[in-house]
């Protein structure tokens, strides 16, 4: 029993000894922490009386943080930076432009969709604005000498359907009237070719001739059903194209003598703060369209008279009837030119012979190269001037999506749609500049000019 007090006398000093060290201890990291600025450790840091605040966190735990650039914390409190601030400037570029290409993508997927639902009606329109383009200035210069907005309408209607009915005519009357010598040329002209091959030096035997032939016949006659279903089409064909040709008419006369209120119509169509620069545009872009139909029909006829005079002169036969196609065709910007260039060609190849063939090819070789380099660019000018990748795409782009008309109509649209994207690039700049220079006031606003208004739909059909 003499021991048990002494041992626990040595206990209670071990004790007390191990409570002063912690003491010690825990007043010099108190003093550690005072002097950085931190709450007493086991403090709370959200305790106001402590003179410190937690960061507010996006979410819940203990993770860390993620603050706003610009917002106080506490020291060593860990944080993350706002996550718009850590994407990288070029990516989000990349998806700012992104989004709004996808917005216009889906935006001209719609139009195209509504366009091809509607194709016969916007080809039947799109060719009443090519054909009022033609004829406008002719109403235009029968209301300068007294002639009423109506009867000059009329006549100037009457006359330009008459003028193409008749072309049509003739064409069709010339291809019957010698449907038949032309299908007895054409047999002459492939025994000749024939003849021909046998004797070039490109060794081509009788043998190879007859399978060739008989090639052909075998292809024909497995294709009757394909060839008479087209022929049944082909009828749907002729109804569309009448009714076609009726809208086209229906609205060339509406265009002629009420074109300036339907341009003021769709105007009231276009919001407020963007009406001024597209009515500033809409009389440039028809300006460009009058003179692209102008500069085309100049051309084409050009084309159409030298051509046919060529091949009229070489004896090949419906000479005027190839020059009226050459005329047609010329209205779509380069495929039209090879095609018509190449059926005259093959005509004279087909009837005529090799010699005359090659003379045909000549002659139209150089009446292009005349019209690309010298007739276009002085007929036509800067006005419409698009280079040749884009009338290439265009003209592509066009066929594929509607056909002969779209291949026609591809060229003016891009032309007309250059022009108002320059116009209306011009007009933001002017008027960004306006609005950052200031208008003077009082005594000195006397000798400035009047901020030019936007021009007025004058020039609009």
């Amino acid at each position: 029993m003499s021991r048990v007090p002494g041992w626990l006398d040595r206990l209670g000093a071990g004790v007390s000894r191990m409570g002063e060290r912690l003491a010690e201890r825990r007043a010099q990291a108190e003093k550690e922490d005072a002097d950085d600025g931190l709450p007493p450790v086991g403090g709370d840091l959200s305790d106001p009386a402590a003179g410190h605040e937690m960061p507010p966190t996006s979410g819940q735990g203990s993770g860390p943080a993620d603050v706003p650039a610009g917002t106080p914390v506490a020291p060593g409190v860990i944080t993350r930076p706002d996550p718009a601030a850590a994407v990288p400037w070029g990516v989000r570029v990349a998806a700012e432009a992104g989004w709004r290409m996808l917005v216009l993508a889906g935006t001209l997927w719609v139009l195209m969709r509504v366009i091809s639902a509607v194709q016969l009606v916007v080809l039947a329109f799109v060719a009443a604005l090519l054909i009022t383009a033609l004829l406008q200035p002719t109403v235009a210069r029968l209301r300068r000498y007294g002639v009423p907005r109506g009867p000059a309408t009329a006549l100037t209607a009457v006359l330009g359907f008459v003028v193409m009915g008749l072309v049509g005519w003739f064409v069709t009357w010339q291809v019957i009237e010698n449907i038949d010598n032309l299908s007895d040329q054409v047999q002459d002209g492939i025994e000749e070719l024939r003849n021909w091959l046998l004797n070039s030096p490109f060794h081509v035997t009788e043998t190879q001739i007859n399978e060739i032939a008989k090639n052909l016949r075998e292809a024909i006659s497995s294709n009757t059903e394909a060839i008479t279903s087209a022929g049944l089409e082909g009828v749907t064909v002729v109804v569309e194209a009448l009714t076609g040709i009726l809208l086209a008419m229906f609205s060339t006369l509406f265009l002629l003598y009420d074109g300036r209120r339907v341009w003021e119509w769709t105007l009231k169509l276009v919001p407020a703060n963007a009406r001024p620069g597209v009515a500033g545009a809409g009389p440039r872009a028809w300006r460009t369209l009058t003179a692209y139909v102008r500069g085309t029909v100049v051309v084409a006829l050009i084309d159409a008279i030298f051509i046919g005079l060529g091949i009229y002169f070489l004896d090949v036969p419906m000479a005027v009837p190839l020059a009226v196609f050459i005329f047609l065709f010329a209205f779509i910007p380069l495929v039209g030119a090879v095609v018509s260039g190449a059926l005259a060609v093959v005509v004279a190849l087909v009837t005529q012979g090799v010699f005359t063939a090659l003379m045909t090819l000549v002659v139209v070789l150089a009446v292009q190269q005349i019209e690309g380099h010298i007739l276009q660019p002085f007929i036509l000018g800067r006005a419409v001037r698009v280079h040749p990748l884009a009338v290439v795409l265009s003209v592509a782009a066009g066929g594929m999506v509607a056909g002969i008309g779209g291949a026609v109509v591809a060229v003016p649209l891009v032309a007309v749609t250059n022009t108002v994207v320059g116009y209306l690039r011009a007009y933001d700049r002017g008027v960004a500049g306006l609005r950052q220079s200031p208008r003077p006031h009082g005594s000195t606003a006397a000798g400035v000019a009047p901020t030019e208004r936007p021009p007025s739909s004058g020039g609009a059909p």
